[in-house]
């Protein structure tokens, strides 16, 4: 299957499309289905694109998962390196309305292998992004 190219102005509106909701999910209507899996899709696969490699898996099931980062490479089993999260968790993450050091110490996310813990130094998504 071909890497699918993630264009960073579709992210942007993506990310739009979901943000009240990811700041605020109690006040807030929870968006269609599609426009979460849409969000998460495509935050987590300009992530991987920007930061290629294959020592950290990242799962945000039940829309996507992708191996990024460079470092040593894992090509079967159960990844050594694997950090996982429920969608509104990586939304808020990637938005940067969760500060990136709360990925290690949240309880929603699980993180196991010595790298996980580097995608911290990659969030928020969003940066430099208007979203």
């Amino acid at each position: 299957m071909p890497k699918t190219t993630v264009d960073a102005a579709t992210m942007r509106a993506c990310l739009r499309e979901v943000r009240a909701w990811a700041a605020d999910p109690t006040a807030q209507p929870e968006p269609p289905r599609a426009r979460i899996a849409a969000a998460v899709r495509q935050s987590v696969r300009i992530l991987a694109q920007e930061n290629p490699g294959k020592s950290v898996e990242l799962r945000v099931p039940p829309f996507v998962a992708v191996q990024l980062i460079d470092g040593p490479a894992h090509t079967r089993g159960t990844p050594p390196n694997v950090v996982e999260t429920t969608p509104l968790v990586w939304l808020r993450l990637a938005l940067g309305l969760d500060a990136p050091d709360t990925l290690v110490d949240n309880p929603r996310v699980t993180l196991s292998g010595n790298r996980a813990g580097k995608l911290a130094q990659l969030l928020p998504v969003a940066t430099h992004l208007d979203c």
